[in-house]
């Protein structure tokens, strides 16, 4: 649901920068609710899957997980069947999900950079200095959902092997 927020926050900020006489007409407060409600219909169609493909899954490991909440890579981890359908419907949601909503806000900022540009040098000075804090945060908080599959995807043993082999490395150097 995260990207789905920043996606509206986008949105918002396309029509108050590009259209700020229609902003109120735009997005009313059914228009705002709407667009909430699609959020959290969507992340909970997205995620209602994973109990049910866990579920499916047979566990002859140990039940400990190595985090305080159910992270679907962990307990996955701990089945000893095969998990590739998990992983493609993990990699599906991410791509459809988080890959088409950062496609979204970057389209959106890319028309807001084409508005600004087209402004007098006031004017770019004001919307740089409220824009660009804005872009930072959204990057912020997409890159890591983007990125913990290919943490997750990696082998722990083989994270901790580099890890200590770095370690020794810059330790022998000294």
């Amino acid at each position: 649901m995260e990207s789905t927020v920043l996606l509206a926050m986008a949105f918002d900020r396309y029509v108050a920068i590009c259209h700020p006489l229609r902003h109120a007409t735009v997005l009313t407060l059914p228009r705002v609710a709407k667009i909430g409600i699609a959020a959290v219909v969507r992340g909970t169609a997205l995620m209602a899957p994973l109990p049910v493909f866990i579920k499916r899954l047979p566990f002859c490991r140990s039940n400990i997980l190595s985090h305080s909440y159910c992270l679907h890579q962990d307990v996955m981890k701990l089945a000893c069947a095969d998990i590739r359908v998990n992983v493609i419907y993990g990699l599906i949601v991410i791509i459809s999900a988080i890959g088409l909503d950062s496609l979204l806000i970057s389209f959106s900022y890319l028309l807001i950079l084409k508005t600004v540009l087209g402004l007098t040098r006031e004017a770019q000075a004001k919307a740089h200095d409220s824009l660009l804090p804005v872009i930072m945060a959204n990057i912020y908080l997409l890159i890591p959902p983007v990125l913990n599959p290919i943490v997750y995807g990696v082998k722990t043993k083989e994270i901790r092997q580099r890890s200590q082999e770095f370690y020794s490395i810059r330790q022998g150097k000294r």
